[in-house]
């Protein structure tokens, strides 16, 4: 199995873009051939060659196809299909950023995986990138963020993505109550802002954000040391039975149930993204 993940070392390529990141899969790896994606409030662009198979399956929907594709950010949990050898090269957004940049399109979407061709989005030949997926990280990210210059520069931000920015600089030392009155604004002009530009409620992102604190967290530890009742504690919820209900609702298993399985995606290759 090999992966990597590399920042743009363009600075206005790197205002909307997050990280580049590999993905390959061969035969002879083990692991979960169904493992679950986890609920991100990013999008990722996955770049793949036009014949490779992906297949994607969540409460409301199943998707699947071959080629590129977009993985839209979404709050509910994605089972994959990665029972077949893959390589793929990933584009990871920031959080709001497909607002500015209006993609997939003008209208933004959630909850979805969309089949795209990725000249459709930028001038990326996706077989050749596959094809060249020996390059050293180093060369990927020059030529992403080469072609991804052009996308970027025509970027249109608004005073709602302005307020989000300052919304998420603020996110992580003020509580969901008074980030209205640290910056200013009504609160109902916070949600409003705040839902517009990610297609998130405050409150789903900030559940989306425990829950990968959480899992980061769980995945460094050995079955055998996790200690569910003072993980509960440590991650503000009020019991354990209260953190059995959340992880049921949000990954389709209990505590002990993920504990046997570890068949979240971040257990599968590790968390590399």
């Amino acid at each position: 199995m090999r992966n990597w993940k590399i920042s743009p070392k363009d600075s206005f390529v790197a205002a909307y873009i997050d990280c580049y990141w590999l993905l390959e899969k061969t035969a002879d790896d083990g692991g979960p051939k169904s493992p679950k994606l986890n609920p991100d409030p990013a999008g990722h662009l996955i770049l793949a060659d036009s014949l490779q198979p992906y297949h994607y399956q969540s409460e409301t929907f199943t998707n699947q196809g071959v080629g590129s594709h977009f993985i839209l950010p979404h709050s509910k949990t994605f089972l994959m299909n990665h029972s077949q050898p893959f390589l793929v090269v990933g584009i990871k957004f920031h959080i709001g950023a497909l607002y500015s940049l209006k993609l997939p399109s003008s209208d933004l979407e959630t909850e979805k995986v969309l089949g795209i061709h990725s000249k459709e989005l930028l001038s990326v030949n996706a077989n050749r990138l596959i094809t060249n997926s020996l390059w050293s990280a180093d060369k990927c990210r020059d030529y992403l963020d080469k072609q991804l210059t052009p996308l970027v520069a025509n970027a249109q931000k608004d005073s709602h993505s302005e307020l989000v920015s300052k919304i998420l600089s603020t996110f992580s030392n003020t509580s969901l109550s008074d980030i209205g009155s640290v910056l200013g604004c009504s609160q109902r002009t916070i949600e409003r802002s705040f839902l517009r530009v990610t297609g998130f409620t405050l409150k789903q992102y900030d559940s989306m954000q425990k829950l990968e604190r959480l899992l980061n967290y769980v995945h460094k530890l050995d079955a055998s040391k996790l200690e569910w009742a003072d993980i509960a504690f440590q991650f503000g919820f009020s019991d354990q039975p209260h953190l059995v209900r959340y992880l049921k609702s949000v990954i389709g298993s209990t505590p002990g149930e993920y504990a046997q399985l570890r068949d979240l995606a971040i257990d599968a290759y590790g968390n590399f993204e």
